[in-house]
């Protein structure tokens, strides 16, 4: 490398570090600010509510996650409503199993064969939505696994603001999640998990909670929901038209809460945290995984995406070590954004996420944060994703399929 030009990485990457570092402390600062908010008490209310799901073929932990649904502690009537675009999927058996394992709770199977759109999930949605009771809808991804206390502590997130009458009512509820990788079935239950598999669920903890955590302390509050929680109030997501505008988009959980925060709603973030199921991944799943979700974030929110440049602190810290030949100074901020890194990882990952995989993981995360970098420039290189199998083009946020091929 020219000398002129090693100096010129260096002092860019040297930038680079610096800013990662204080991103690094500035989502440790917000975790904190999440950990004592979460430990305030919260007011009983428990309206009766809606549980919708949308089913496609069969998921790691499924049935687990659908019990978990069920063994509520909730003062409140729930019901449970689960949509399939055809009763001969495999998930529909799942369902009915429920159903007799637990008469007691009012469970539906749903078809729901109309294709209103490309998203397929939110198309099945619309079509449940029509057959809900409730004056509250929650809907969250068929892999998600819950506490028994999970409606009580979102629910309770829409109690009305006694104290500030000024305060503009809540019209979504989301909910932070923590990944749990799953071993490859076929190949015994007594193996470990793959790393690919263990990369995305160190990735949610340690990059993507992180984040989030950050954005609604800089932006006051969240304004977008996410998969693992969409809890809404029914004239909220009226005001903006129901799901319908939503079928042809991928990032459909960012749209629908951005959409309640424009209708001049709030958006609340539970106290709760749910966990999200992780196949067993090879790397070539893992990665259009990834760049599904890297690319799906870049078309929702550009200037963020850009912004993640200042997350890959280590990563930088790492080229900077080799474009300065390994000088003091750049060693010193290899180990001070590493330690840095340690801390934002266990604080957010442990204490607020309470997942058990990360501290076994954590020999991991340099591999993890080098991969994410890496992904993250690939995520700007095109806007094709791979989605259940399918191919698509992302324009403005939403899904375009593929021309077909002439015959």
């Amino acid at each position: 490398m020219p000398h002129a030009l090693a100096q010129a990485v260096e002092l860019a990457t040297t930038a680079l570090a610096v800013a990662g570092m204080g991103y690094f402390l500035a989502s440790i600062i917000a975790a904190r600010v999440f950990l004592h908010d979460r430990r305030s008490p919260k007011p009983a209310f428990a309206p009766a509510v809606t549980i919708l799901k949308s089913l496609k073929g069969l998921d790691p932990g499924m049935m687990d996650a659908f019990r978990s649904h069920c063994r509520q502690n909730y003062a409140g009537e729930f019901e449970l409503l689960f949509g399939v675009s055809s009763l001969d999927d495999p998930a529909a058996a799942v369902v009915k199993q429920l159903q007799g394992e637990f008469p007691e709770r009012a469970i539906q199977l749903i078809e729901c064969p109309q294709r209103l759109g490309t998203n397929g999930k939110v198309s099945t949605l619309a079509q449940l939505v029509e057959h809900a009771r409730r004056d509250f809808l929650l809907i969250n991804d068929s892999d998600i696994t819950v506490s028994p206390r999970y409606l009580e502590r979102v629910m309770c997130c829409f109690a009305p603001a006694s104290r500030d009458a000024a305060k503009s009512p809540v019209g979504l509820v989301t909910t932070l999640y923590r990944g749990k990788a799953h071993r490859p079935v076929s190949r015994g239950s007594g193996l470990p998990s793959r790393p690919p598999s263990q990369l995305e669920a160190l990735g949610i903890a340690t990059e993507f909670m992180p984040g989030v955590l950050l954005s609604k302390m800089i932006e006051g509050g969240l304004h977008y929901g996410l998969g693992s929680t969409l809890a809404v109030r029914r004239e909220a997501l009226d005001k903006i038209g129901g799901l319908l505008p939503l079928v042809d988009y991928l990032a459909d959980d960012y749209e629908l809460g951005a959409r309640v925060a424009n209708a001049g709603y709030r958006i609340e973030l539970s106290a709760e945290v749910v966990e999200t199921a992780i196949p067993a991944y090879a790397w070539r799943g893992f990665f259009d995984h990834q760049l599904r979700w890297l690319r799906t974030v870049r078309c929702a929110r550009p200037w963020g995406y850009a912004g993640l440049i200042v997350t890959h602190g280590f990563g930088w810290t790492l080229v900077n070590v080799l474009a300065s030949g390994m000088s003091p100074l750049s060693l010193w901020l290899l180990a001070l954004s590493f330690f840095l890194r340690l801390a934002q990882a266990m604080t957010v990952g442990a204490a607020v996420l309470a997942d058990h995989e990360v501290l076994p993981y954590l020999w991991l995360l340099p591999l993890r944060d080098v991969v994410a970098m890496a992904l993250w420039v690939a995520g700007s290189a095109a806007d094709t994703i791979v989605w259940r199998g399918e191919r698509f083009t992302l324009k403005d946020g939403k899904l375009v399929p593929p021309e077909p091929t002439p015959s």
